[in-house]
């Protein structure tokens, strides 16, 4: 049981729900990370929740579970390989506490898939890079410093 003394829903604006972020690439950072067991109880994934830094989705919050601790050996290396993927974008190639990662920006990769208990669409984290990945390219020069439709 919890004390809610001194709390009027009257004043409070009711908690509605998030529809998912269009797919895309988002700048982000990790903002909370521990482990937790697996379902079934026979492992342990990493929970990385991560946050958008700007743009219209500022705030919003979508999590990525690494089963780092698995029978399953395929299971590991795939949660392993995204772990590499996050440090490398992150610039911590060898964290001793998932700590290490939070608070650092990069960019997340987004997608959508249908969930198979509800079968709702949901957010997904398809990929990680550096936060300087998603600066647009520099247009191409010829010798005189121009882009070719600046001539």
């Amino acid at each position: 049981m919890a004390n809610l003394n001194g709390f009027n829903a009257n004043e409070v604006e009711p908690a509605v729900g998030f529809d998912p972020i269009p797919a895309g690439k988002y700048l982000a950072a990790i903002t909370e990370s521990g482990m937790k067991p697996t379902k079934s109880g026979v492992g342990n994934y990493l929970e990385l929740t991560f946050q958008v830094l700007e743009g219209e989705f500022k705030g919003r919050l979508l999590w990525a579970r690494l089963n780092l601790d698995n029978p399953n050996a395929t299971t590991v290396k795939i949660a392993r390989a995204e772990l590499s993927a996050i440090c490398r974008a992150v610039g911590v190639m060898a964290p001793k506490d998932s700590v290490e990662l939070h608070n650092l920006p990069l960019i997340i990769t987004v997608a959508h898939k249908k969930r198979q208990d509800t079968g709702e669409i949901t957010n997904v984290i398809k990929g990680y890079s550096k936060k300087d990945a998603a600066a647009p390219k520099a247009a191409p020069s010829d010798s005189n410093g121009k882009a070719p439709w600046q001539k």
